[in-house]
């Protein structure tokens, strides 16, 4: 339905409010629903700047929880801050993905697909040094898969990573995210 109504669409209307065919109560009760559209990321739209300002506010809640966990959790003083927040479509976050990466794939339901977090080599063997009592502080000389130790221990992590997604995400949805896959190669990340 188009914005601007005609004339005939408006006299219409107006004898069908007038003789009881079309109830008031039902039309506001309709626009009170909230309105989800589809978005496609392969060929990116603007996004309206209060659309990308409440997915910052989203992501700094997100980032301010995230601090919280992660400094009781590995035992030391975690700063995470959103940089920003930008769309830009699949192939080109595809390609700066280095190799080998650390993707979640998580299912976002109750919408339909999944998200990435994609996790730098260098924080998620930081975090799982400070889990097994490091300094994590070591850094690797060289890029190397996860072992299936280290695969599990940055399982959980995740895992608590994506719950709390739930708390700043509950103005909009009610999400129930669950980690379905850790991948270390983002060819095989096939999301889409």
């Amino acid at each position: 339905m188009s914005d601007v109504m005609s004339q005939n669409e408006i006299d219409d209307l107006l004898s069908a409010l007038s003789s009881g065919e079309v109830d008031v109560q039902e039309m506001t009760k309709d626009t009170s629903e909230k309105k989800v559209r589809k978005y496609d990321f392969s060929r990116p739209d603007k996004f309206a700047k209060e659309q990308l300002r409440t997915l910052e506010i989203i992501h700094e809640n997100f980032s301010r929880l995230l601090n919280n966990f992660l400094s009781g959790y590995l035992r030391t003083y975690i700063e995470v801050d959103v940089l920003s927040v930008e769309p830009f479509i699949y192939s080109e976050f595809s390609n700066a993905i280095a190799n080998p990466a650390i993707l979640g794939i998580v299912d976002f339901a109750p919408l339909d697909g999944q998200i990435i977090v994609d996790v730098s080599g260098d924080i998620a063997f930081a975090m799982i040094e400070r889990v097994l009592g490091g300094s994590g502080s070591g850094g690797l000389k060289e890029k190397r898969a996860l072992t299936e130790i280290e695969r599990t221990l940055l399982r959980n992590i995740l895992v608590k990573f994506i719950n709390l997604l739930k708390e700043p995400w509950d103005n909009i949805i009610e999400l129930k995210p669950k980690l379905e896959n850790i991948e270390t190669n983002s060819q095989f990340a096939q999301i889409i």
